[in-house]
């Protein structure tokens, strides 16, 4: 049997499942409210901007129509559909881990990321339409604050394809050592009654 290292201690991060006795919160979950907090300040200038360029125009879209005309409303619905569908899969492959139902968990998970495809795959047939018809960042406002908004929602998605592919293949092998920092709150999970 190998001999523990005398600076194990110090290699562990503190407070990772247990509350931090100052924020009464764990780490991970006070490091995840502090990601979503900078979204949602990314976004808000976005927008935000978004609301000073549009009502500030004499019309909108610039060309003249309406932005419906010029927006494929049909694609952009089944898009959002998409995303609202992903939304419940990541949420109940969440719960999944809850329930200690690792194979469910990564039904789901997967499912998630394959709803990411498709709206990458749906966003690329919008793109290319707007390229085809000449539509560049560079086109007018309209276009500009599309292509940002858009473009940096894919983005996001691109990335959440990435960490959840991760949590998905070598970082669900963390079920097995640490359930309670895998689920990142307290899953209440004995090695006897976990499945996968």
């Amino acid at each position: 049997m190998a001999e523990a290292s005398p600076y194990a201690a110090d290699a562990l991060i503190p407070h990772t499942v247990e509350p931090h006795p100052v924020t009464g919160i764990p780490n991970g979950k006070l490091g995840i409210w502090l990601f979503l907090a900078s979204e949602v300040m990314l976004f808000g200038a976005l927008f935000s901007t978004y609301v000073v360029i549009r009502t500030t125009a004499p019309h909108w879209p610039p060309e003249g129509g309406l932005s419906s005309e010029i927006l494929n409303v049909p694609l952009a619905t089944v898009n959002t559909a998409v995303l609202i569908t992903s939304s419940i899969t990541m949420v109940l492959s969440w719960a999944s881990l809850k329930m200690q139902n690792l194979p469910r968990f990564r039904l789901w998970l997967g499912s998630t990321i394959a709803l990411a495809f498709v709206f990458l795959v749906i966003k690329y047939f919008e793109y290319t339409h707007k390229f085809e018809l000449g539509h560049y960042p560079s086109h007018d406002n309209f276009y500009a604050v599309y292509f940002t908004l858009t473009g940096l929602h894919g983005v996001h998605v691109i990335g959440g394809i990435i960490v959840n592919t991760f949590l998905l293949t070598a970082g669900s092998r963390m079920w097995a050592t640490e359930p309670e920092r895998w689920c990142s709150w307290p899953c209440s999970v004995s090695r006897r009654s976990r499945s996968g």
